[in-house]
């Protein structure tokens, strides 16, 4: 069965890089169950589905991968999000707290991840994120910005 990385890669069963994933399953597994975790947990500790998927569509326009961008876009339609947080996805920056530190956060650890530092942290608490709360972000960037990468190379080794 394909996954999310499969699909952004353009991979399809027939393809032996498709099934070369497959040698190793608990990585195909792992991946999707990640995936599932970060946008859509049963606990979501106070980050609603509508905005881990808005923050995950900013982080696919950011780094630039249509295919992502597609996908997070189709999911987050499905809970008919507020113009706040269509605005999010699209790459404006919120005026309002905590949306505007969360965005600024995303787009430091997603284009500039090497510039964050423990004062980055300390801005999320102060615009009120609990630490659950940003330990279930940071997993959400991470994840974000891995499924582009492993997509991105994927696509490499395909066209090669």
């Amino acid at each position: 069965m394909s996954d999310a990385i499969d699909r952004a890669a353009g991979l399809t069963p027939q393809e032996a890089l498709y099934r070369t994933r497959r040698l190793r399953p608990e990585f195909v597994d792992g991946a999707e169950q990640c995936r599932a975790s970060v946008l859509t947990p049963a606990d979501d500790q106070g980050l609603a589905a509508e905005l881990r998927l808005a923050l995950a569509l900013r982080m696919a326009k950011l780094n630039q991968d249509a295919a992502l961008q597609h996908d997070y876009q189709t999911q987050l339609a499905r809970y008919q999000p507020a113009a706040t947080l269509l605005a999010l996805a699209e790459g404006a920056q919120p005026a309002d707290e905590p949306l505007a530190t969360l965005a600024r956060h995303t787009d430091l650890i997603t284009q500039q991840p090497t510039q964050a530092t423990e004062q980055h942290i300390r801005l999320l608490e102060q615009a009120g994120l609990t630490a659950p709360q940003i330990v279930a972000l940071s997993e959400l960037i991470a994840f974000v910005n891995f499924q582009t990468r492993v997509a991105a190379g994927l696509r490499l080794l395909r066209s090669a």
